[in-house]
């Protein structure tokens, strides 16, 4: 076996580089409030976005009624040169492009208009690796998700005994489906070959089509350019050629919001959400992190808020990764984290072993990562991210193989490991999946089983840093 692994602290869309690593450390620091305003805590929004007179820029208008839209609210926006891209009668927003901040002005003026903000986007920070060697092909093991070529590694899926749910016949259902929002997913890597459902599955990143059809043409919009979503993606589903996932049978749909080259848009996420919803997602998994000033881009938060009730009123389950700044989200004052200050999502802090463990010894080993965000408030459930600054500790997985990123990710099959809360989220949202099966579309019953079945390893009730505790896929499918 021949193999690669790429070292890099992988930040979710949005958040910062971390800038230590640490061996020994098994809960973060406590941080000030005051420190929050530092560049080493967050960036504001605005840091990345366009000029306000930039006609390329979007805005996200939020309506005065939470359904419905003015009817002549298409025609206002063309009398004052601008476009509609969308309207979500159901949320009362809607994403408008070619505005002039003159204009946008005017259309606030509106009795019936909240608000209309130039969208937020939020930069992806491209993490450091390193080249190593190349996979051999292998064939894939969906039934037999133990069998995978680098199963003997993961570390992540001993600790939340996805082993046990396997042995007991749980590998989800095609009829369960996950979106993924995230750079997109490579639909043609092993662990990805007919998972990926791509009349579902959409792009809102147009740079980014240009670049599919420059670089990979006939491929979907919706292939990883980066490498991110797909890392994201076998985690919680593969095919288990290389890499097992939580599951090995569910379905996916790839929504790709953020561009390979690091930018997020908020007008993206925020279509992506409802392309989701709207097109039968069970569930979705956002590992995009990030920040907003709530007094800044009070709009941009309604909307949001807005689109997960609704996305939860349709049966969908969120699951969000905490971010990766180890600050207390409990005490972040003005700030408005993406997006475990929304409203019904699972807010999902990251664990992983302290020191390099025998295979052994993986089984059953966690601490709370050095970088992981916590807070009673905000985290609802654990899971494996990755810690210390030992790569061995991180978890694995594909590059994808239309990585503009990596471009020796395009000749051949490669192994990436990485550590973040982007990478703890997806095992949380493998096990929501399974929970379909068991609950169907309701996602407040499917948050209390993960919750009620995970092993508190922390405080007694709600942990800072583990919240429920580390999810436990064989206790909640009753395999223990």
């Amino acid at each position: 076996m021949r193999w690669i692994r790429y070292s890099a602290l992988f930040l979710a869309c949005g958040a910062l580089a971390l800038t230590a690593c640490t061996e020994d450390v098994t809960s973060p620091t406590q941080t000030d409030e005051a420190a929050l305003e530092a560049p080493a805590f967050a960036k504001s929004v605005s840091d990345g976005l366009p000029p306000a007179d930039d006609l390329g820029a979007k805005h996200i208008v939020v309506f005065s009624r939470r359904s419905g839209a003015p009817r002549d609210f298409e025609s206002a926006v063309a009398d004052l040169g601008g476009t509609v891209d969308a309207v979500y009668k159901r949320v009362g927003a809607a994403v408008v492009s070619g505005l002039t901040a003159g204009a946008a002005v005017v259309l606030q003026n509106r009795s019936d208009v909240t608000s209309v903000e130039v969208e937020p986007v939020i930069v992806l920070d491209l993490p450091d690796y390193q080249q190593g060697e190349l996979l051999d092909a292998v064939p894939a093991s969906p039934t037999q998700p133990w069998t995978a070529l680098l199963f003997s590694e993961q570390w992540n899926l001993r600790a939340i005994g996805a082993h046990y749910a396997w042995l007991s016949g749980r590998f989800g259902s095609s009829h369960v489906t996950l979106a993924i929002l995230d750079t997109g997913i490579d639909y043609l890597y092993p662990d990805l070959v007919g998972r990926v459902d791509l009349s579902r599955s959409a792009s809102f990143i147009p740079q980014d089509d240009a670049d599919v059809d420059a670089s990979f043409p006939g491929r979907d919009y919706v292939t990883d350019l980066h490498w991110h979503g797909t890392h994201v993606s076998t985690i919680a589903v593969s095919n288990a050629a290389f890499f097992a996932g939580v599951t090995s049978g569910v379905t996916l749909m790839g929504v790709k919001v953020c561009s390979w080259q690091g930018g997020c848009p908020g007008s993206a996420i925020f279509q992506g959400i409802m392309h989701a919803v709207e097109n039968g997602a069970d569930v979705i998994n956002m590992s995009l992190g990030g920040y907003a000033q709530k007094r800044e881009y009070p709009g941009f938060v309604s909307a949001i808020n807005r689109l997960l009730n609704y996305a939860r009123s349709r049966g969908v389950t969120m699951v969000v990764s905490a971010g990766n700044e180890g600050v207390d989200l409990d005490h972040i004052g003005d700030w408005y984290a993406t997006y475990c200050d929304a409203p019904n999502v699972i807010c999902v802090s990251a664990t992983g072993p302290t020191a390099r463990l025998s295979a052994a010894e993986w089984e059953n080993v966690d601490a709370p990562a050095f970088y992981t965000n916590y807070g009673r408030s905000a985290i609802d459930v654990a899971a494996p991210g990755g810690n210390s600054a030992a790569s061995a500790n991180w978890v694995p997985g594909p590059c994808s193989t239309s990585s503009l990123e990596f471009p020796p990710c395009q000749a051949a099959y490669y192994v990436l490991s990485a550590a973040g809360t982007s990478q703890a989220a997806p095992h949380v949202a493998g096990l929501a999946a399974l929970m379909v099966e068991d609950f169907g579309r309701n996602p407040g019953r499917i948050k209390a089983a993960i919750q009620q079945s995970a092993d508190d390893l922390g405080q007694p009730g709600t942990d800072p840093w583990y919240g429920k505790g580390r999810i436990n896929v064989a206790t909640a499918v009753g395999a223990n």
